[in-house]
């Protein structure tokens, strides 16, 4: 049976970059299941209905060019909160956290809805401001001209839709251990997941 790590968050935490440290850690698969939303949310705004576009979503859409940017990370957003959409991905995510070897997903919904039952669970998040600098500098380094009192209010806005959804809102797992990266470097928060999730394991084993 495989270990499986679950790890939430709010966009910009940090989540995705600590997943993959975590992964590579622990010789884990690792799946960004986001990218499932924002590929569904980049077939939507090419005018595909977003449940016809889940229910046919391939391996290969994960790869499209342009599923970083705010547009599409904006769609994936309203996408999420349908839920014929999140049905439609649950199987894959659910088979892809046992597979044999080990598994590291994360996401918004992995430690409550999708992976109930991981091994480990952990929430990343940091303060909205922290959150929308990190994300400003990002566009800004990948050419996107924007402000960041509007990526501030973009990621708040996104903060509540994805909260307030009645369908697998983001919240943190009653037994999920809580990493504020508001004041972490990347090597901090990864010490810390490595150890929440050692811990965890040194639970279970006998």
């Amino acid at each position: 049976m495989g270990f499986t790590i679950a790890i939430d968050g709010p966009a910009a935490a940090g989540k995705g970059t600590l997943s993959k440290a975590v992964a590579q850690h622990y010789g884990f698969g690792h799946l960004d299941t986001g990218l499932l939303y924002r590929a569904v949310g980049a077939r939507m705004l090419d005018g595909m209905d977003p449940i016809a576009a889940a229910k046919a979503l391939l391996a290969e859409d994960l790869a499209r060019e342009g599923l970083r940017s705010p547009d599409v990370a904006q769609a994936a957003s309203k996408v999420a909160i349908i839920p014929e959409v999140r049905a439609a991905l649950v199987d894959f995510q659910r088979a892809y956290a046992r597979r044999a070897g080990g598994a590291v997903l994360d996401g918004r919904d992995i430690g409550t809805v999708i992976c109930p039952d991981a091994e480990a669970k952990l929430f990343v998040t940091a303060i909205p401001e922290v959150r929308a600098r990190r994300r400003y500098d990002e566009m800004c380094a990948a050419g996107v001209q924007t402000d960041y009192e509007t990526v501030l209010k973009d990621t708040i806005e996104r903060d509540h839709r994805d909260s307030t959804r009645v369908d697998a809102p983001l919240i943190a797992a009653g037994d999920a251990v809580i990493i504020d990266t508001s004041q972490l470097d990347i090597d901090a928060a990864v010490a810390a997941a490595i150890s929440a999730v050692d811990a965890a394991h040194a639970r279970i084993t006998p």
